[in-house]
């Protein structure tokens, strides 16, 4: 099974590997989150560390086994008369790191007198239930669910509820972003009474068997850089068979490791894992197109994609000129600060997202289907296959994935019984491809940020924000605002 990635939403992306694709490597492209809105660090946040004994198994009952899941608290602006509670649906990473990175919910805290809660998801950071030997085998691995981890939150909102005073009679409102995102809307629909509602920022919730067509992804990815300077989108797409050219003599080998000033040789055995880093590269440039310089996977300037574009105006030259015009584009992306002395095609991001827990979750559970033609988008063609897939997380986990499961569990598009969730997606955005992008019901909402990238939204304001992500957020603060006052009326009334 292919190397772990990266990423958002992750979430499991299958990246070619032949022309044809006859071999998909898997990735584990998973959420891409915030970061602040500048180039320097996250600004670490005020908040308390706590921990909570969470069962392993909230399933069975022949297990009594429990672990340490950790969280994080910040009361600064709660007030108990008319106040709430958000939650932070945590997802596949080290909770601290999504906590000093999610701007949005300490902008709101005080507005709406609410106590900031960070859950941590398990088997991610510190939350290991077992220990050093957690991603052991699978036997391990076993209770690494979406299901479990939901569980895990609405215990903790339980604890939490009985064990501070004034937090019993307060609203609670989910809140996540990618797969976190995808965590709080699933929450508020297995737990309607655990919390009111849920905020799901670029949500893929219906990236999975065949609810949206499996190319749809790398088309917004096309798009973005289609749409950021002229021919960017076609140089990126000659580029693949100029370096399947140069690639077939050692000479052509050593000048591309040269010409891209690589940190180790190309070999004809890692050449496919050259064009799959590539194809990363751009993919992460269209999640992290923010309108202002940024630090989430390298340091980044504003609208990195034009910045890119500017190096790839022109697809009608050599191959020896087009990949050096390639090298300058992916140097946007890898040394902006002009610190890296090589590239290293083993990197495309950092190391805050636990990218080992999330392959075995893209091999069970989130099983999400991505192909490409090579027509309709810039890149290699590689097909969706099941079969392909399934024997690569085999091979590397001893299991094999339920693609049918996710729809099974949480109903696929049949999900207008519920209610109180807000789907935001922006329009920059590949996974707003699976993403709820029109309105279900009155309160099953949809909001657009035509220049928002991954979950800008639940980005940290920002003097460059663009008009359209402020109206969001707006938007989503008075649908909050009425799920409160909606719960302190309803519970004024049964007093």
């Amino acid at each position: 099974m292919g190397r772990p990635a990266l990423l958002l939403l992750l979430l499991a992306v299958l990246v070619p590997r032949n022309a044809v694709a006859l071999r998909p490597a898997l990735r584990t492209l998973g959420s891409l989150h915030l970061t602040s809105p500048t180039s320097r660090p996250a600004i670490v946040q005020n908040y308390s560390v706590l921990y909570f004994q969470q069962k392993v198994d909230h399933f069975g009952f022949n297990n009594p086994k429990t672990f340490k899941q950790r969280y994080l608290i910040s009361d600064k602006h709660w007030e108990k008369d008319g106040g709430s509670i958000l939650f932070y649906t945590g997802n596949e990473g080290d909770i601290v790191w999504f906590c000093n990175n999610t701007g949005f919910m300490w902008d709101v805290a005080e507005e709406l007198k609410a106590m900031l809660v960070f859950a941590e998801h398990r088997y991610y950071g510190e939350s290991l239930p077992f220990g050093d030997d957690s991603f052991k085998d699978s036997r391990h691995l076993n209770f690494l669910t979406s299901e479990q981890a939901l569980a895990d939150f609405a215990e903790l909102i339980k604890h939490l509820k009985t064990t501070i005073p004034g937090a019993g009679d307060q609203p609670v409102i989910a809140i996540g972003g990618s797969y976190g995102g995808m965590l709080a809307a699933w929450f508020r629909m297995k737990y309607p009474h655990v919390v009111v509602g849920a905020l799901a920022a670029s949500a893929p919730i219906w990236q999975f068997e065949d609810l949206v067509p499996c190319d749809a992804f790398m088309k917004i990815v096309t798009t973005d850089f289609r749409k950021s300077g002229p021919n960017c989108s076609e140089s990126i797409r000659r580029s693949w068979d100029a370096i399947n050219r140069l690639s077939n003599t050692g000479s052509g080998l050593r000048w591309l490791t040269q010409a891209l000033r690589l940190c180790s040789p190309l070999t004809l055995d890692n050449i496919q894992h050259f064009k799959e880093w590539i194809s990363e590269t751009w993919v992460n440039l269209a999640m992290v197109n923010y309108p202002y310089e940024s630090n989430f996977l390298q340091p980044l300037p504003a609208w990195p994609i034009k910045v890119v574009c500017q190096y790839l105006k022109n697809p009608n030259v050599s191959d020896s000129l087009l990949l050096q015009n390639i090298f300058q584009a992916l140097n946007v992306y890898y040394n902006y600060s002009g610190q890296a002395k090589c590239l290293n095609i083993s990197e495309t991001g950092i190391s805050s997202l636990g990218t080992l827990g999330w392959s075995y979750q893209a091999c069970t559970e989130m099983v999400m289907p991505f192909c490409a033609s090579g027509i309709d988008d810039m890149f290699e063609p590689f097909l969706w296959n099941l079969k392909q897939f399934s024997d690569e997380c085999f091979n590397q986990w001893g299991v094999r994935p339920r693609p049918s499961w996710i729809t099974t569990l949480y109903g696929g598009k049949n999900i207008s019984s519920h209610s109180n969730i807000i789907f935001s997606n922006g329009d920059l955005d590949p996974w707003s491809a699976g993403g709820v992008t029109k309105d279900i019901s009155d309160t099953l909402v949809a909001i657009t940020i035509p220049e928002g990238a991954h979950h800008l939204d639940l980005r940290a304001n920002s003097a460059y924000d663009p008009a359209s992500v402020l109206l969001a957020r707006s938007l989503e603060v008075k649908h909050m605002k009425q799920w409160i006052r909606d719960f302190h009326y309803s519970a004024r009334r049964q007093h």
